[in-house]
């Protein structure tokens, strides 16, 4: 009787055991699949969706005969922009979005009449208080993007660049000399729609950032009967925010 009771005790024993060692593979098995789960789900969600926000030194290229620019002029830019990866470790991307850019010249390109019938002339720099130009943009950007980022970590090296599309909602000319003060809205001489090619690089928020136009600033502005074919360059600074 007693070794058959030793029998049963001796089989509970190992199938409980057998049992326990079961449990302790599947639990291992499930820890061990978590942080897989939890990395593929983090990697998969892990974008570079963000706002910037842009100041730039405005310079006129192509520039007529006479034309300079004087003080200096200022651009600033903001928006936002959808990330949209490529690649497995999302270091390749390409992205859109919607901002705003207000641009502004000094220089000695005089501009009186009316929006309707403007006339263009080059100033002598020493015959006028105050002349400038603005400009107020809704800009569509494109552009491919490369960078050193992981979802662990928003600091990292950036090469984003690409082509920006821009409308012209708003532009205000300003001459003012000893004679008085002469103020233009929405000059019909402006192009309506402008591009340019522009690159931004750096680490991190801060990056430095160049614009340039491809094509003229003005659609058919003429001095002495040649058309100004003026466009763009702007450098300076950007920060993307997340």
């Amino acid at each position: 009787m007693s070794l058959l009771q030793n029998q049963i005790r001796e089989k509970l024993f190992f199938s409980v055991l057998l049992l326990l060692s079961f449990f302790g593979v599947f639990a291992q098995e499930e820890i061990q699949s978590k942080p897989e789960l939890q990395e593929i789900k983090e990697d998969s969600l892990y974008r570079e969706d963000q706002f910037y926000l842009g100041f730039t030194y405005n310079t006129l290229q192509q520039k007529p005969v006479g034309l300079s620019q004087q003080k200096i002029s200022i651009g600033t830019s903001v928006g936002f922009l959808r990330d949209m990866p490529i690649n497995k470790n999302r270091t390749k991307a390409f992205a859109t979005g919607l901002g705003v850019s207000y641009n502004n010249y000094n220089e000695n390109l005089g501009i009186t009449g009316t929006a309707q019938d403007a006339v263009y002339t080059v100033l002598d720099t020493q015959t006028f208080d105050k002349n400038k130009f603005t400009q107020l943009l809704i800009d569509v950007p494109l552009e491919f993007r490369w960078r050193t980022s992981t979802f662990e970590s928003y600091k990292f090296w950036r090469i984003y660049g690409g082509m920006k599309f821009s409308y012209l909602a708003y532009s205000k000319s300003v001459f003012e000399d000893n004679q008085g003060r002469t103020v233009i809205t929405n000059n019909k001489d402006f192009n309506k729609f402008l591009y340019g090619l522009y690159l931004s690089a750096g680490y991190n928020t801060l990056n430095v950032y160049a614009y340039y136009g491809l094509n003229p600033i003005f659609k058919s502005a003429q001095i002495d009967g040649e058309k100004v074919k003026m466009n763009s360059l702007n450098i300076g600074v950007i920060f993307y925010i997340l």
